[in-house]
């Protein structure tokens, strides 16, 4: 098959991994932004979710990017797969007993209320142990088992938000002394929230629990050795992003008055979601190119397939940008259950292309991970979270989450014009420029069209949308066609 037939074929999968998911989860934006009427409750939610995101890092410092590398370098797979397991279970339980140990502590660093600690850390350590089962998947390509666990994952999540949120407060009310009225507890929407994702993980990792019971278990400690030299930038790097990634949300929480903090960060918090679609395409790629780029190293000028793929990320990539933004006022009517989130749509542009200079950069990140020159990526995203931090903290007092946006894609910019840059240097790569230029000038020209000059214009946007699409087709469907419809011999 054509390389990029199935690259694109895969990659389909684990968008529909990926977005089916995110889409059932993103149904509950509305159920989340109606029950926190004020935002505030929102607020305390995505502070606590984004400390979450920073210790999964940690969690999985760097083994899956590792796993990857030394699964397709090493003839002895099998000593890959053992040694990545045994790692991550011993980390996995000596983080859960340490962070039970001094949850108090953690409580202080982190402004969550000590009751959540445990929650969040039953969750981060289910998830570390799934982590090596599902980059065994990818890296197998079985990209329809991980679509088909990862949709029950998140459909379990969504079915007991779902319970807990909207049913069992009914159930309660009519029958208080029975067993869903002693069930209930006014109040307790994030310990639902939580318990809900607890059920969600807990039922993932016994699906696949299979993985742990096959592995012939050794432990090759020169291998781990090698494996920790090439994860530790990717951690590095890991942790950098998750900064530019949740780390406004925190400063948000921190830098403004406290009586609006959590209700501003609740209103960015909610329209950021808004820019999802960006990261679901960027994502959704990132899972079906990584394991390509890895496998495809020693082909025949692999430079040349790698520019393709650029090519059409950007190409696709623009085509979603000018999408969601010519729709920001339906997708925020429908979404955004209460009106006082809508204040914070004027971020959405802005989201958007730092979230397509990111899926950019992950493109051109090819250069380092092929060469074992990971440490570039810890650089690169090391500078991308100091620009964040500081912009944050120079701006965030006077312009509010404007300078949360305004971060992220400064960030994300900066990251990508870097990889760009060295990649140019250490791997070169014959990407279009003039084609990747065009796209994205005319998708931001049109962007910016539809929703300043246009005031966000409906009908306006839509005809602008239209002519870019046919712009798209007259000069690429010809090429689709020949990748897509072209019967193998």
């Amino acid at each position: 098959m054509n390389p990029l037939k199935r690259l694109f074929k895969q990659t389909f999968i684990y968008g529909l991994a990926t977005v089916l998911p995110r889409v059932l989860s993103f149904f509950l934006l509305p159920l989340y932004t109606s029950i926190f009427e004020d935002a505030a409750g929102y607020g305390q939610y995505t502070n606590i979710y984004a400390w979450i995101a920073i210790f999964n890092v940690f969690l999985a410092y760097g083994m899956e990017t590792a796993f990857f590398r030394f699964f397709h370098k090493t003839e002895e797979k099998q000593n890959v797969i053992s040694t990545s397991l045994i790692s991550l279970m011993v980390s996995s339980l000596l983080f859960l007993l340490g962070a039970l140990l001094v949850r108090e502590n953690l409580a202080n660093i982190t402004n969550i209320n000590v009751d959540y600690i445990k929650y969040t850390t039953y969750i981060l350590v289910l998830d570390a142990l799934v982590i090596i089962p599902f980059a065994l998947l990818r890296a197998n390509e079985k990209p329809m088992k991980y679509a088909v666990l990862k949709t029950v994952n998140v459909a379990i999540n969504f079915g007991f938000n779902i319970f807990f949120l909207l049913i069992l407060p009914g159930l309660a009310e009519k029958n208080p002394e029975g067993l869903f009225g002693s069930m209930y507890q006014e109040g307790q929407e994030i310990k639902y929230i939580f318990v809900s994702n607890i059920i969600a993980s807990g039922v993932t990792l016994l699906l696949l629990l299979p993985t742990y019971f096959k592995t012939k278990y050794s432990f090759n400690f020169s291998l781990w050795k090698e494996m920790l030299k090439y994860a530790g930038p990717v951690m590095v790097a890991g942790v950098a992003f998750t900064i530019n990634e949740v780390f406004d949300k925190i400063l948000l929480t921190e830098l403004l008055p406290p009586d609006i903090a959590e209700i501003e960060v609740g209103k960015y918090a909610a329209c950021y979601k808004l820019a999802l679609f960006m990261t679901l395409f960027g994502t959704a790629f990132r899972m079906g190119v990584e394991p390509f780029f890895f496998s495809h190293a020693n082909s025949e000028k692999p430079q040349k397939t790698y520019a393709q793929i650029t090519n059409y990320f950007v190409i696709l990539g623009s085509v979603i940008l000018l999408t969601v933004v010519v729709f920001v006022n339906p997708l925020g009517k429908l979404f955004l259950s209460n009106e006082i989130y809508w204040e914070a749509l004027d971020i959405i542009p802005i989201i958007l292309l730092g979230s397509f200079c990111l899926g950019i950069y992950h493109n051109l990140s090819v250069w380092y991970k092929i060469t074992d020159q990971t440490k570039f990526g810890a650089y690169i995203s090391s500078i991308g979270a100091l620009i964040t931090l500081i912009i944050n903290l120079a701006f965030i007092e006077k312009i509010g989450y404007m300078a949360s946006a305004l971060a992220t894609l400064a960030a994300y910019g900066s990251m990508m014009l870097l990889s760009f840059y060295f990649g140019r240097k250490y791997y070169p790569v014959p990407y279009n420029m003039r084609k990747i230029v065009f796209y994205l000038s005319v998708s931001l020209i049109f962007s910016a069209l539809s929703f300043y000059a246009f005031n966000r214009n409906l009908i306006a946007g839509g005809l602008l949308l239209l002519l870019f699409l046919t712009l798209v087709y007259k000069m690429e469907g010809d090429k689709l066609k020949t990748i897509f419809l072209k019967r193998e011999s």
